[in-house]
């Protein structure tokens, strides 16, 4: 009876299912995504930081010890790897946004990746692949010119793998959020702030396990446990793919960019408008690349505009990009000629500090690290404390501070993503400074006990008088990389969201190598005299001159970063409104 009412009412049990397969197959997009698919991505990233701190941080140790290099050379080593790793993110970015999309450049680059590890960790367990070992640091033997191409084919595996994976995990964990500016401000969380949160709990885990291993245990077996974590990341990261919103690539950017450019070029001679409604738009055109929203025009680099300027032979339909292109598009080369003079702040940056957490283990080792008499704190680990002061400054960012200056500021973010970096570019400059005059302080505690000819003795100086270097460190991530990522990701085009996260990493890149040069120029310009950086005895150096230097090179660049900061112009935005968004964000 009930059957033959539904037949009536066109109910039938088979139509139905064709409908509900219907919606869901057009509702897809609203169930998958949201805050349920976030956690799976950022434990991803935690497990892939963990295995990229567990050996990066004490790989400064490796070259010296294990390998047993110079101090500079081993220096420059892992400043040219954090380089070329930070510079091939622009290739991974590339791929993402251009065809590949962000979760299959995840999924390549996290298998490149663990094959690097699985290479590192097998060449350190080889004893043929490297040099016999060194009790006291005279008369050394480096390792062969074979051996450090081992080193370096692993080092250029796992470089590529992070390429890849850098530029797209944050942009991909964003993609599963609404991230429009009415929900941001909505939101009692700072995404930004609790992604680098999570990652400060994988660096913490890793510094506290994984370097004491390494330095107590031995360096195959502290490679082995990143090596699995990776393992475990990849596994747990491609499990949960059904609950990922994968947004479609749209297109090469570069080449929208080009066609901007020589379309300007093109029509530098056309007349512009007084009435920038005239100006070509086509919303249809740029459907897959304004998502979220459509960039609006804005007046700065208007010769840029006769790239969208209307001439009575160009094609219209479909017009040939080449010609004639649209505001979008042209805003969106605008939004990131912005970004570039507070980007290139970033490469300053870098090239002053790049060194600073290599030089500082190399401190540590001749300073007293004994918690009791039978234990004492591997070099490396002290980083702990910058992590701790991370974890807890987040914390108290968006809990404490945001709500405080909110009442003084009006904006709900508290204080705006510039405003953040300056606050740790400040705290920066502290840091360098507490650090040149503690150097001044072990060099002085060194000569007081006639330890400065003995390379490998301990100075009877505690090394937690570093620790507040460490903690300013981790205060300065909390305001500047924190503010840096949010700052790329919010200002630059939606369909560049990779590029943009790209761009920090691509500073690093620059800076690193750029730091590179310093050091090795301050090394040769002063062997024969002062020597600044010697290559085993650094009692007889002079670290703090290097530190003053870079003290001096960070208050130009803050100031540089002020000027423009001040000049800065947001891209406006003109924001897709969500009726039916089934997405629900806890606060």
């Amino acid at each position: 009876m009930q059957s033959e009412m539904e037949l009536e009412n066109g109910n039938r049990p088979g139509k139905d299912k064709r409908e509900e397969k219907k919606k869901s197959e057009n509702g897809k997009s609203k169930k998958v995504g949201g805050v349920k698919a976030v956690p799976f991505i950022l434990a991803t990233e935690v497990c892939d930081r963990f295995s990229n701190v567990g050996f990066h941080a004490n790989l400064i140790s490796y070259l010296t010890i294990k390998l047993q290099l110079p101090l500079v050379k081993a220096s420059n080593i892992v400043s040219n790897f954090d380089g070329t790793a930070s510079l091939v993110t622009m290739v991974g970015a590339l791929v993402a946004d251009s065809f590949a999309g962000r979760y299959w450049t995840i999924v390549i680059s996290c298998i490149i990746y663990e094959l690097g590890l699985i290479s590192l960790t097998t060449s350190a367990a080889i004893k043929s692949l490297n040099p016999p070992e060194c009790q006291n640091l005279v008369n050394c033997k480096e390792a062969s010119g074979f051996q450090l191409g081992i080193l370096y084919l692993c080092l250029l595996l796992l470089a590529i793998g992070l390429g890849g994976v850098r530029p797209c995990v944050l942009s991909f964990a964003a993609d599963q959020i609404s991230m429009d500016k009415k929900s941001v401000e909505s939101r009692s969380w700072n995404f930004f702030s609790w992604y680098y949160f999570a990652l400060g709990v994988s660096r913490l885990s890793a510094l506290t396990i994984v370097v004491y291993i390494q330095d107590n245990i031995s360096w195959g077996v502290g490679l082995a446990i990143p090596t699995v974590a990776t393992g475990l990341a990849f596994i747990l990261f491609v499990g949960a793919s059904r609950l990922y919103k994968k947004v479609k690539p749209g297109g090469s950017p570069l080449t929208r960019l080009a066609q901007v450019l020589v379309s300007a070029i093109r029509k530098r001679k056309v007349v512009l408008p007084e009435d920038t409604g005239l100006l070509y738009q086509n919303k249809e055109l740029d459907a897959a690349i304004s998502v979220n929203g459509r960039l609006l025009h804005t007046d700065q680099f208007r010769w840029l505009d006769k790239a969208a300027t209307v001439r009575t032979n160009d094609e219209m339909n479909p017009p040939n990009l080449w010609k004639l292109t649209t505001v979008h598009r042209i805003e969106e080369l605008k939004s990131l000629i912005r970004i570039l003079p507070i980007w290139l702040s970033e490469v300053v940056f870098v090239a002053a500090t790049s060194h600073q957490a290599s030089f500082l283990i190399q401190e540590l080792r001749t300073m007293n690290r004994h918690l009791t008499d039978s234990f004492q704190i591997p070099p490396a680990s002290f980083a702990v404390f910058s992590i701790l002061t991370l974890l807890v400054g987040v914390a108290l960012y968006d809990r404490v501070f945001v709500p405080i200056a909110r009442r003084y500021t009006g904006n709900p973010m508290g204080i705006t993503c510039l405003q953040r970096i300056g606050v740790g570019l400040v705290v920066s400059i502290l840091g360098t400074i507490v650090g040149a005059l503690i150097e001044m302080k072990r060099k002085s505690v060194a000569a007081h006990y006639n330890l400065l000819d003995s390379p490998k003795a301990i100075i009877p100086m505690s090394g937690f008088w570093l620790v507040p270097r460490y903690c300013l460190f981790g205060l300065t991530e909390v305001f500047r990389t924190v503010g840096t990522l949010e700052f790329l990701y919010d200002q630059s085009p939606e369909s560049m969201r990779s590029i943009a996260i790209a761009l920090y990493w691509v500073a690093n890149a620059i800076g690193d190598y750029l730091g590179v040069l310093v050091v090795t120029l301050i090394h040769k310009c002063t062997v024969h005299r002062t020597n600044w950086l010697p290559d085993r005895n650094l009692n007889r150096g002079k670290l703090d001159y290097y530190y003053w230097l870079v003290t001096g090179i960070q208050v130009v660049n803050l100031v540089y970063y002020i000027v423009c900061a001040w000049y800065y112009t947001s891209k406006p935005v003109e924001e897709v409104k969500k009726e039916d968004d089934e997405e629900i964000e806890d606060d």
